[in-house]
């Protein structure tokens, strides 16, 4: 990468965690805070305050995306994190379930996330987007991983209400960074800003129309489906484990981590030679073995959970860093803001519909059957997915393949 795409690379990664921040940091004790509540008593209402961010995501990705398209990367992500930090400390002030449930969707209304992803698309080249957007899938992962271990210790100091004040004001310092870190994106990005509304209605319909495209919106909301709704059972399975809540980050962090190093390590120098497509496929196969691992291990240790947990993290993280990069590449130029609002949008969907779904999988069929219904989502997914073709692999250059060699010893 050169320092300029480093530089778009590393603060649109902060920008996308921070936001995701509001809605991971409070998902390993929302559902225990929430019950305190009036009205908290209500397994759906909960359910439904934990995935309106996700719908309220959905309804506007495609929105903030041709937008993005239209007006400016920038301002749309400006505008969308002011939002996000008004639904935060609407959500810090809230007395009562119902108004959890509007200040999450408040909080959802920021939806910056096709616009960012397309901005870090304007600003990298096609041989290292991969990579741009695996900083941006780390840093998703990194989130989740950092609000699992630090959610239950803060929750313990500053309470829910806390949190989301503390989300609220890193929207606010990440607005700072896109207005004086973050480079612009060239002004050729953005024909749509100059072309008529009859071209940006052919444009969004060229992306819905893309089978390539569709593929990936239907990965997309299952595997998020899948991150979320698993999240009502895995805390419970550690504790069952004997594993108290506040020692939990001792399981999720090393596989987080670990996770980590394998995705660098083997996906990067497996997309330069041509092994893309196999690497998508066995990831989205992994994570539907290890949601059957799961749903049999109701009873199990500790050492089981968290080897199920790396392997999980090992095929989530892998998925989130290609399946973006992927769906910018296969996007045209002159609409790539809506074609990553569509995707984001089935992003968020896939949020709030195992967010509302789950917590009523979790009580009707049980955790087994939560898990089983995780695991025939990935399923269904691997069936849609096997058609793909990636996209053309390229020769590797002498630096990769040096660099290659490097990170193998």
């Amino acid at each position: 990468m050169t320092p300029a795409e480093r530089r778009a690379s590393a603060s649109l990664a902060m920008i996308y965690a921070a936001r995701m921040l509001g809605f991971f940091l409070v998902l390993p004790v929302f559902a225990l805070e929430a019950a305190r509540y009036p009205g908290g008593d209500n397994p759906a209402l909960v359910g439904l305050g934990m995935g309106m961010y996700g719908l309220t995501q959905g309804l506007l990705q495609i929105a903030y995306g041709i937008a993005s398209d239209r007006f400016g990367r920038k301002p749309v992500i400006v505008a969308g994190l002011l939002v996000f930090a008004a639904g935060s400390f609407l959500a810090a002030w809230a007395p009562t379930v119902h108004w959890l449930i509007v200040a999450r969707a408040v909080q959802g209304a920021g939806a910056v996330s096709a616009a960012v992803t397309a901005l870090l698309a304007d600003l990298t080249r096609d041989t290292v987007r991969t990579k741009a957007m695996a900083l941006v899938g780390a840093s998703i992962g990194l989130t989740f991983a950092v609000s699992l271990v630090a959610a239950p210790l803060l929750d313990a100091r500053i309470g829910l209400h806390g949190l989301f004040i503390l989300t609220a004001l890193l929207a606010l310092a990440c607005i700072a960074m896109v207005l004086w870190w973050t480079p612009s994106a060239p002004q050729k990005s953005h024909p749509g800003a100059r072309s008529g509304s009859g071209s940006r209605r052919g444009s969004f319909a060229e992306v819905i129309k893309d089978p390539a495209l569709l593929r990936l919106d239907v990965g997309v909301f299952a595997l998020h489906a899948t991150q979320t709704a698993m999240w009502f059972a895995v805390p419970a399975l550690l504790v069952g484990a004997g594993l108290p809540k506040a020692q939990h980050w001792w399981v999720y962090l090393p596989a987080v981590l670990a996770s980590f190093f394998v995705m660098g390590g083997a996906l990067f120098p497996l997309e330069r030679r041509g092994y893309l497509r196999a690497v998508f496929l066995s990831a989205v196969g992994l994570v539907a073995l290890v949601e059957v691992g799961l749903a049999a291990s109701t009873d199990a240790g500790v050492v089981w959970l968290g080897v199920l947990l790396f392997l999980f993290f090992c095929g989530f993280n892998t998925l989130e860093a290609t399946q973006p990069s992927l769906a910018s590449r296969l996007a045209p130029a002159h609409a790539r803001g809506a074609a990553l609002g569509v995707y984001n949008t089935l992003q968020s969907l896939g949020s709030f519909a195992g967010g509302a779904v789950g917590g009523w999988l979790a009580k009707g069929v049980g955790v087994a059957g939560l898990f089983g219904a995780c695991a025939g989502l990935m399923l269904v997914w691997l069936v849609v997915a096997w058609p793909m073709q990636a996209p053309q692999a390229r020769q590797a250059t002498p630096e990769e393949v040096l660099a290659d060699e490097a990170e193998a010893t």
